[in-house]
């Protein structure tokens, strides 16, 4: 007897009903009968347990097993994994139940899902840690966790607002990076868009009504660009569906913001894609390029901006032509071309080659093969960890040559001593520059696609500090800090030799106290960085008499300066962030935290990473002793903190500021004209009575851009300032800078 109400198990048995039309096309009896054990089970498993939304649980594996069989394409394994991915978890049952009664291949897949169950707070690191490792066992764990997770923000409505944050946060911290590196395209795209609407709600609805508001408009120029392409294409013989399709909301606001301009700025709104039913007798890359030959012949191409990914895939199997080409009414318009088997692995990556085996494998592979590489010489701690591995989610693709004509892929802006650590470890540790289309460049030097590397070593060399500023790989950012930190051992254990045997040929006593005596002597942090400065030769304990020889602090004054000078002082925001100490309990996290002009008992301060002013859209994050840094939620750095430590994130709101002003930066640019810098300065200072802390414009061929330095309420004000600065003859374009260091 179900504890679920009647409607609720309709609701359940529709649901299933979804699931096996959707398979029923591609499954035989056999498979369908295990699938139906497997939702039998799963269903009395999680009886009369509900989720926050209130919904039968049941429904939630019963949809993530829909979007792996619809979405992905999956086979019946997964489909069973799928429903049974939460019974270990939130039930009795074991590893062992599933493995005796459905087999062990969906067993370790349940297993692999059991493990990566749960909040990713600040343990996120870790938890993706362990999701690797399962990568390198069956990468169907990672294509049904991120299925698992797209239902979960397409469910996220019924969730408190400041989950909603932390979830978004997470997800475009990780998760939809993940999906791109995978090949999950549709999945990534769903995951951006959906973590947009909840992270940045009214930016969303205002972006969402202009493109409703331009979308005829939109559907005309689509229709008389398509009209040429598809008559040609007919009179050619040659047989394939021309479609067109949006560029994601989230890209379009990343753009916006990123590149500084308005929505009206953006030129590729539109992307054309024409997929082939490829000829079996022709190679579908020649039958690819005889579209293209066809499309700019109607239509001028853009010359930077050809993309072959056929005769090159992306490191994720992507195959497509990409080409812009000026199209009517003066806009520019990209067109996609490939083959049906091309969009399918474009659309779903490596979920793709399950359906055509052998498609991207030796990449995905590869891929694999560095993941593992990464986890067993990686001692690094987890966030530093998670922070290298982001470095090859998201980065664009360049190609370099060996001088024997190997191709080596690595992310763009990778370096010389990038593509020396992707050849051989011992190569990059050696490199001290190379040979790029035979001209000698330094170790820093940045590829470029197409670029011929000769690596150049010397025996002498050693991995620097330094390279780790300008390098772009994680696999080298790994190996760098791998060999700096086995240096760094040598150089303590050589350290402490020295400093133990000038102590004891002194005739002192090898005890805490002496050795404080020379770390506060030389103003040093620790004994550690005694150890490793004398080690490297840096100190030489030149004058060990006169330290030994010292008095120890009065313990009153220790206790003076730790209890009395000690009271007011703060950690700087930086190390706060860093050592991460858990929170107090003095803050209602479930409260929107309010920033007032005289603060309360708990302080709060503005990031200086991002310089919020009072009306931007905030975050706290809870630092030691509960003091709060106030990020902008856009602000890469709040971005980071939400997705790796988000319970240390609270909601913040302004109250009203009257009194206090803030320093902001505008950029000006435009033409050149007399009197223009007159026009900006009277309009800041006499019609809004704004501050200024300094004004520099330069001018070049007729054209000028300035910096400008103001103090400002909030952002009502700074709008309506921005407003009527763009108003002054000559101005082009008005934008608030974050950074004010520059």
């Amino acid at each position: 007897m179900s504890l679920f109400t009647k409607a609720e198990i309709r609701q359940i048995n529709d649901c299933y009903d979804d699931l096996k039309r959707e398979i029923s096309k591609r499954f035989d009896p056999e498979r369908m009968e295990k699938v139906d054990k497997a939702f039998v089970f799963a269903n009395a498993a999680h009886d009369g347990i509900r989720r926050k939304s209130g919904e039968p649980y049941i429904v939630h594996p019963i949809a993530v097993a829909t979007i792996v069989a619809h979405d992905l394409g999956l086979g019946a394994t997964s489909v069973i994994a799928s429903i049974l991915h939460d019974v270990v978890e939130d039930t009795d049952y074991t590893t062992e139940d599933i493995r005796n009664m459905f087999g062990e291949n969906v067993s370790r897949i349940v297993d692999g899902l059991t493990k990566l169950s749960g909040e990713m707070d600040s343990r996120q690191a870790l938890t993706l840690k362990k999701m690797l490792m399962t990568l390198s066992d069956d990468v169907r764990v990672i294509i049904i966790k991120l299925a698992d997770r797209l239902h979960n923000m397409r469910t996220l409505e019924s969730m408190p607002p400041l989950k909603q944050l932390k979830v978004s946060g997470e997800t475009l911290y990780l998760y939809a990076p993940l999906a791109h590196r995978l090949g999950l395209y549709a999945i990534k795209n769903e995951l951006e868009e959906l973590s947009f609407k909840f992270k940045h709600p009214e930016d969303y609805k205002h972006l969402l009504y202009q493109l409703h508001d331009q979308e005829e408009k939109r559907n005309y120029l689509v229709n008389e660009f398509i009209t040429p392409i598809r008559e040609r294409l007919a009179e050619e013989h040659i047989e394939c569906t021309v479609t067109h399709r949006l560029k994601s909301m989230y890209s379009i606001w990343t753009k916006m913001r990123t590149k500084g301009v308005t929505f009206d700025e953006i030129y590729d709104l539109l992307a054309i894609r024409i997929l082939l039913k490829p000829k079996t007798e022709i190679s579908e890359k020649r039958q690819c390029f005889e579209v293209l030959s066809i499309v700019t012949d109607i239509y001028q191409p853009k010359p930077d901006r050809i993309r072959d990914w056929i005769t090159m895939p992306r490191a994720n199997g992507y195959e497509s032509l990409h080409v812009t080409v000026m199209g009517p009414q003066g806009k520019w318009v990209e067109v996609q071309i490939r083959t049906e088997r091309m969009d399918q692995v474009a659309e779903y990556g490596f979920a793709a080659h399950y359906k055509y085996k052998g498609i991207a494998e030796n990449e995905l592979d590869r891929w694999i093969e560095r993941i593992r590489d990464h986890l067993q010489n990686s001692e690094t701690d987890a966030f530093e960890f998670l922070d290298d591995f982001k470095l090859d989610l998201f980065a664009s693709e360049i190609v370099v040559f060996t001088p024997k004509g190997k191709t080596i892929k690595l992310p763009k802006s990778s370096t010389v001593i990038d593509v020396a650590y992707e050849i051989h470890t011992n190569l990059g540790n050696k490199c001290i520059g190379a040979k790029i289309n035979q001209k000698l460049v330094p170790p820093s030097h940045i590829l470029q696609n197409g670029d011929q590397v000769e690596i150049l070593t010397s025996e002498n060399q050693t991995p620097q500090q330094q390279w780790l500023s300008f390098i772009a790989t994680a696999k080298a950012r790994g190996k760098i800090k791998d060999a700096l930190r086995a240096e760094k051992h040598h150089h303590l254990e050589v350290g402490k030799e020295l400093v133990e045997k000038a102590i004891r040929d002194h005739r002192a006593p090898l005890v805490a106290n002496t050795l404080k005596k020379i770390v506060d002597h030389y103003n040093l942090n620790n004994k550690e960085q005694l150890y490793s400065e004398v080690g490297m030769g840096i100190l030489k304990l030149d004058d060990l008499d006169k330290i030994l020889a010292r008095k120890s602090t009065n313990k009153f004054i220790k206790y003076w300066n730790i209890t009395f000078k000690g009271k007011n002082s703060h950690l700087k925001e930086s190390e706060e962030e860093e050592k991460g100490e858990e929170p107090t309990r003095l803050l209602d996290k479930q409260k929107p935290f309010l920033l007032k002009e005289n603060a309360d008992d708990i302080t709060y301060s503005l990031a200086k990473c991002c310089h919020p002013i009072p009306g931007d859209d905030v975050i706290g994050y809870i630092s030691a002793g509960d003091h709060v840094i106030i990020h902008k939620k856009e602000c890469e750095k709040a971005e980071k903190l939400v997705g790796s430590q988000g319970n240390k994130i609270i909601t913040a709101k302004w109250t009203k500021f009257k009194k206090l002003s803030y320093l902001t930066r505008l950029n000006l640019s435009g033409f050149d004209r007399t009197g223009i810098v007159s026009d900006v300065t009277n309009i800041i200072s006499k019609q809004h009575n704004i501050n200024m802390r300094s004004v520099k414009f330069d001018t070049h061929d007729g054209l000028f851009e300035g910096d400008l330095f103001i103090y400002i309420h909030s952002t009502d004000d700074l709008n309506t300032l921005i407003h009527h600065l763009g108003k002054i003859k000559g101005i082009d374009k008005v934008i608030r800078v974050e950074n004010l260091n520059d």
